[in-house]
């Protein structure tokens, strides 16, 4: 095909007209997230002016060391027109630890919470003493309770499962294939790696998504993952968005 072809085919996938930047988990890099804003800021800069919008895919929290400070910063940009937080799955068991589901705590505790409660400053031997403790588990959700503040909850609990663009659909973790929109739920969209992951369908949209691990960004035709274990790494990823074009951008741990 000519190169004056390939420039009047239709793009399979719009934006309308719009630039997006995607911003994978985060999990309490809060360095990292600063960085790769200043790279998006750049890289903005550096390209024809248009209007840009900035989502974040969830996992704010656990895992990495900071993610107080990452929730204030995100909560801050709250009401912004072209700035999107979606919720993960991190954020729904916090928000059921928070509401004193002693099992769910039991659970978070494994899979990142500690470094969490941590960084509100809960006491490092009382949540030493919930892992064996029932008691000291009750003592521990109160505790937290306490220490985080209102607005974040109230923002934490706001948060969207998705957000759509043009072609393209946001979501922490997918969506299950070759359901409508309306069929996915919390579950699939907080939770899903298969059959999402290994799906080869033409989705109505193509996904971003984070959740699910890689060492780079998988950039394929139907879904664009970007989670690439930044508090295991040290990288932090976005993919920058125009209608069929996407490239990533990395933010790296000095």
């Amino acid at each position: 095909m000519s190169l004056l072809g390939r420039l009047r085919r239709k793009a399979r996938y719009s934006t309308d007209n719009c630039r997006i930047y995607a911003i994978g988990d985060v999990h309490g890099c809060f360095p990292l997230l600063v960085s790769l804003l200043q790279l998006i800021e750049r890289d903005q800069r550096a390209r024809p002016p248009l209007e840009t919008h900035v989502v974040l895919l969830g996992d704010y929290i656990d895992r990495g060391p900071q993610s107080r400070e990452v929730c204030e910063l995100l909560q801050a940009m709250e009401g912004s027109a072209y700035f999107h937080c979606l919720k993960g799955n991190h954020e729904e068991t916090m928000l059921q630890v928070l509401k004193g589901n002693r099992m769910a705590l039991r659970f978070w505790l494994k899979y990142g919470g500690e470094e969490t409660l941590l960084s509100w400053g809960v006491d490092q031997g009382l949540i030493e003493r919930a892992y064996g403790s029932e008691g000291s588990q009750w003592q521990l959700i109160e505790a937290f309770q306490a220490a985080v503040s209102p607005p974040i909850i109230q923002w934490m609990t706001a948060l969207p499962s998705l957000h759509r663009h043009g072609d393209y659909l946001f979501a922490h973790a997918g969506i299950r294939p070759r359901f409508r929109l309306d069929e996915q739920t919390d579950e699939d969209l907080l939770w899903i790696r298969e059959p999402f992951l290994s799906s080869k369908a033409r989705h109505p949209w193509r996904v971003v998504h984070g959740h699910s691990q890689s060492e780079t960004a998988q950039i394929l035709h139907n879904r664009i993952g970007i989670d690439t274990g930044a508090y295991r790494t040290g990288m932090l990823t976005a993919i920058g968005i125009e209608d069929d074009d996407a490239w990533s951008i990395e933010a790296k741990a000095r």
